[in-house]
């Protein structure tokens, strides 16, 4: 299960970007295609961010869809795999557009005051 790998490294890299802030929330984005399963994160979350400035923290993760651009007619095509075909002109030509990101997109810390 690579999702525990990835959730650790998410949760030393936010812990980092804390600077010993107490985080309560983390955003990430998923794609679709990323071959990274949201469930998988969520269930690794709590586990990882024990004695971490994340414990406690809620974890909020945005799936972005499949995007291909068809590079024969320009037409932009939603994909529910790597591969697709252009509803417009046939082909498997496809230009990705979205779908593979794997980013954390914000997080949110206590105050320091």
């Amino acid at each position: 299960m690579h999702e525990l790998s990835i959730t650790r490294n998410m949760v030393a890299i936010v812990s980092e970007r804390a600077q010993g802030l107490k985080v309560t929330r983390v955003r990430l984005e998923v794609g679709r295609l990323s071959a990274v399963m949201p469930d998988a994160i969520r269930f690794c979350f709590d586990i990882c961010a024990a004695d971490t400035p994340l414990a406690g923290a809620s974890l909020q993760i945005d799936v972005i869809p499949g995007l291909g651009l068809c590079t024969n007619c320009g037409t932009e095509v939603a994909l529910e795999c790597l591969v697709g075909r252009c509803p417009r002109c046939g082909t498997t030509s496809l230009k990705l557009l979205a779908g593979q990101e794997l980013n954390i997109k914000d997080m949110e810390v206590e105050s320091c005051a």
